[in-house]
């Protein structure tokens, strides 16, 4: 039988990760090699994304070293269970909803509270909505967020996804998977992903890029019908469709950062010390999309993730604070 935690070795860590994507559980799991005791909370504030995080939502990666070829959830997987081997690491699935900083920091979840000496911020992005008629009725009803989630749901139909990155891109390639035909409809001159991924849009027979336009409303009755673009397509302003995926960027989740003090850029990103993973407020760190670097890859952000766990290690090292 498991030995029942105390309440005290329950609730006082040295080290609290908040947000269990890549980077956070690469964090817990540098954290315990440090000797110190780690607490990683997935379903961070504002997330609508469960532990694991955004590359869960990924069908394939291919840039990860070490690993030729595998899903973003399998990726995560080994990541947790890297991290989990560790008898200092607790990986717990609980929305925290506020942290105060008095001697140590509180943190407030849904279900408990935890005192942490350091802590880290490795709690991602959420979707960028688009804000035009018809996203929001028809959420759920044909408009998704998710390419690998809900493609499957499109099934021989006709598509739109709107926007230009390199996360667009994979994602018009998984539905073109699924679907009769993906539109991507993008805002500037030309789409903008990876070369390789650029090959492998090209290659597709039932993707079609229609550049320089914007989608102004989505139209439909209990489910899309069809969106309204700003430019005509082919002589024509209404583009009939089942389903629209939206892959426009994302909104760092910061605030919880924010009223701790921590500096935030314009685009409310976490601004950190990119050598040490450190923000301005002492022994609070982030790592991951929700920092402030411009290359936000998977493996940048597990190293930001560690970078911040040695560095907590040697603030309370420093500080001579006794590991809990």
């Amino acid at each position: 039988m498991e030995k029942k935690k105390t309440k005290t070795e329950d609730k006082n860590y040295d080290f609290i990760i908040i947000g269990a994507g890549v980077a956070g559980m690469a964090a817990a799991m540098y954290g315990a090699r440090l000797g110190l005791k780690t607490l990683c909370l997935g379903s961070s504030h504002g997330s609508e994304l469960p532990i694991g995080g955004v590359i869960t939502t990924t069908n394939i990666v291919e840039n990860y070293p070490g690993f030729i070829r595998l899903t973003g959830t399998e990726l995560s997987d080994k990541i947790r269970d890297h991290a989990l081997s560790y008898d200092l690491v607790t990986i717990k699935e609980e929305k925290v909803e506020n942290v105060e900083k008095k001697k140590a920091f509180t943190i407030k979840t849904n279900k408990n509270e935890y005192i942490g000496q350091t802590i880290l911020f490795a709690t991602g992005t959420k979707w960028k909505k688009l804000d035009v008629p018809g996203s929001r009725e028809f959420e759920n009803k044909g408009v998704a967020y998710c390419a690998l989630c809900d493609s499957i749901l499109f099934k021989g139909k006709t598509v739109a996804l709107v926007g230009g990155s390199d996360s667009a891109a994979k994602d018009a390639l998984v539905l073109a998977e699924h679907v009769k035909k993906v539109y991507i409809i993008y805002r500037g001159e030309q789409i903008h992903p990876e070369p390789i991924n650029m090959q492998r849009i090209k290659a597709a027979k039932n993707i079609e890029i229609i550049n320089k336009t914007n989608v102004i409303e989505i139209k439909g009755d209990k489910f899309v019908k069809s969106v309204i673009l700003d430019n005509p397509y082919k002589r024509n302003k209404e583009l009939h469709l089942e389903g629209v995926f939206v892959a426009i960027g994302h909104i760092p989740l910061s605030d919880l950062a924010k009223k701790l003090g921590v500096h935030l850029n314009d685009k409310d990103e976490i601004i950190i010390n990119h050598k040490t993973s450190e923000t301005n407020v002492k022994g609070i760190y982030a790592a991951g999309d929700v920092a402030d670097k411009p290359f936000k890859q998977a493996i940048t952000g597990v190293a930001e993730g560690c970078t911040a766990a040695y560095s907590a290690f040697e603030y309370l090292t420093k500080n001579k604070v006794q590991p809990s």
